[in-house]
């Protein structure tokens, strides 16, 4: 029996910022894997069972949008909020003033996006709990629009709808198009393995990418 779920995810913008661009933030052409995941994480996570993108359906035009964003250029360091926690006073510095850090950046993002996830779990050792009832609950979750957190399309000021689909995928405005190759593309992050990023080359056939396991053939470091 297959686990396999189908969730079809949109919004007014998007932003899945390529790693390779320091100061400016630029979006890939199309949804991570890494974000794909998110999202089905926002919806229902376990720590029992690991998320594994299957194909990303791209069902609307790739388009661009040149924005300004407000951001901060520094952050509350983590160890002096740990201090304050262990100790429960500090004289570290435990706020941030907007008006002191704030900065404006430039950003190269999405605009009304749709994207299809198709995608399964691995239950991981020790669950007493079987397949059938983690996918019977996502589906319910997500068929009455619930969620622990507001998924998000790379950033969280630009929020995700989200929709299970029981069926096939709306159709693609790629779906004439044979093949489109989109680059390297991070596929995740290997948490246990000093954080390191891994990518895989995106080709898009049909409106369709096929992501490769995120430790098998054709995923680099």
């Amino acid at each position: 029996m297959s686990y396999g779920i189908k969730l079809k995810v949109w919004g007014d913008y998007a932003c899945f910022s390529r790693p390779e661009m320091k100061v400016e933030r630029v979006s890939y052409d199309v949804i991570t894997p890494s974000a794909a995941r998110g999202i089905l994480e926002a919806i229902y996570w376990k720590p029992e069972i690991a998320w594994v993108i299957d194909r990303i359906h791209v069902l609307k035009r790739i388009r661009f949008n040149n924005i300004r964003r407000n951001e901060l250029s520094g952050k509350v360091p983590v160890g002096n909020i740990k201090k304050a926690m262990k100790n429960r006073h500090t004289d570290a510095r435990l706020e941030t003033f907007i008006e002191d850090t704030r900065q404006q950046r430039a950003a190269m993002v999405l605009r009304d996006v749709a994207y299809g996830i198709e995608a399964h779990f691995d239950v991981k050792s020790g669950d007493d709990d079987t397949p059938v009832k983690h996918k019977d609950m996502f589906e319910r979750r997500a068929g009455k629009g619930q969620c622990f957190h507001q998924p998000y399309l790379g950033c969280r000021e630009f929020p995700s709808g989200f929709e299970l689909i029981s069926g096939g995928f709306p159709e693609s405005e790629y779906k004439d198009e044979t093949e489109k190759d989109l680059g390297w593309m991070l596929h995740d992050i290997d948490f246990d393995n000093r954080m390191e990023a891994k990518f895989f080359r995106a080709v898009m056939r049909n409106g369709v990418i096929d992501v490769p396991l995120f430790r098998g053939k054709g995923v680099v470091g």
